[in-house]
């Protein structure tokens, strides 16, 4: 997760929110507060940084490790209670598992304006294999396959969604990605409604994006945004960085991205094989064409050979028929 922590003080050094110093933190679940520290000590955000942690072994280790860093404050307790020093102006929430216990608190807890950092490890649940459970604990029916893990991110933005509106505040997407075995958001919270929440349940046999299977409905998921475009173009590779070229190459996939945030991506290796073809044409030669065709494309960072676009199913696979090499 180094790199992910990478990621995550490129995102506060890139928010506005965070331009002036002086800002105030909280890491909910902060184990020995490796997270919390680094972004009390790299970014120049914040002159206080607040890390709670229940397991009594773990809050030794981070009460020595606070004690290195002017600022920062262990404490031991359950991070479902809001902490006397709250509102803070961001809020970390990196749990082992799903964030369902913390996400009401979490929410509440962050100032108008601020920023709430979301984890999710429980893909188990969130991405398919665990129908049942992720309908009791997020209220969806997910997506099940390879777009599962997208599936599943979604869904987790459509509870934060649901929770932050019942509590009177309204959420805007800066960064949201799925990775590895975790999906994580960084979500802005605002005070009071913003609108219609951009949240369906989805019937695929109606979808005009990519395939999300033939076991009925799915979701509801969130069918906004996953990227702020101001603050993604402004993410760079922090200096000292664990894991430079893997960040790089992350922030680089989703500048592009950002263009063309539309639900799902399409594979060529997927369309190839759901069209009956011998072996599926090139990614730059199916963006090329839809290119031409007028559509918008860019890869995605949630597959190495993904690619969104707002063309329709229906265009994407005439194009793959047309341009598949014959077997």
């Amino acid at each position: 997760m180094a790199g992910d922590r990478d990621l995550g003080i490129a995102l506060v050094r890139a928010a506005p929110r965070f331009s002036h110093g002086g800002g105030t933190g909280w890491e909910m679940t902060a184990a020995t507060g490796v997270r919390g520290l680094r972004l009390l000590n790299e970014t120049e955000a914040f002159a206080s940084f607040t890390l709670t942690e229940a397991n009594p072994e773990a809050y030794r280790t981070l009460s020595e490790n606070v004690r290195r860093f002017p600022g920062a404050r262990a404490v031991e307790g359950d991070a479902r209670a809001v902490p006397p020093d709250a509102p803070f102006d961001y809020v970390d929430l990196d749990p082992y598992g799903s964030p369902v216990p913390f996400a009401s608190t979490a929410l509440r807890s962050v100032r108008p304006g601020g920023v709430v950092a979301v984890t999710a490890t429980d893909m188990m649940v969130l991405a398919g294999a665990q129908s049942g459970a992720c309908l009791r604990r997020y209220g969806a029916r997910p997506v099940r396959g390879r777009l599962g893990p997208e599936g599943g991110l979604r869904i987790l933005l459509a509870y934060l969604a649901r929770e932050a509106e019942a509590g009177g505040r309204s959420i805007r997407t800066m960064l949201s990605y799925a990775r590895d075995h975790y999906v994580r958001a960084y979500l802005e919270v605002r005070e009071g409604p913003q609108g219609p929440l951009p949240i369906e349940a989805v019937d695929p046999a109606k979808w005009t994006g990519p395939w999300l299977g033939d076991r009925g409905s799915v979701g509801p998921l969130w069918l906004g945004p996953l990227f702020d475009p101001a603050v993604v173009s402004e993410l760079k590779v922090p200096e000292g960085a664990a894991r430079p070229k893997e960040v790089a190459g992350f922030i680089e996939r989703v500048r592009e991205e950002a263009a063309v945030d539309r639900p799902f991506y399409f594979e060529p290796n997927v369309l190839a094989a759901r069209l009956h073809l011998a072996q599926p044409p090139s990614l730059r030669a199916i963006s090329e064409g839809l290119r031409a065709l007028g559509f918008r494309v860019a890869r995605t960072h949630a597959r190495p050979e993904g690619f969104r676009t707002d063309a329709p199913r229906v265009e994407v696979e005439r194009l793959v028929r047309r341009l598949a090499p014959s077997a």
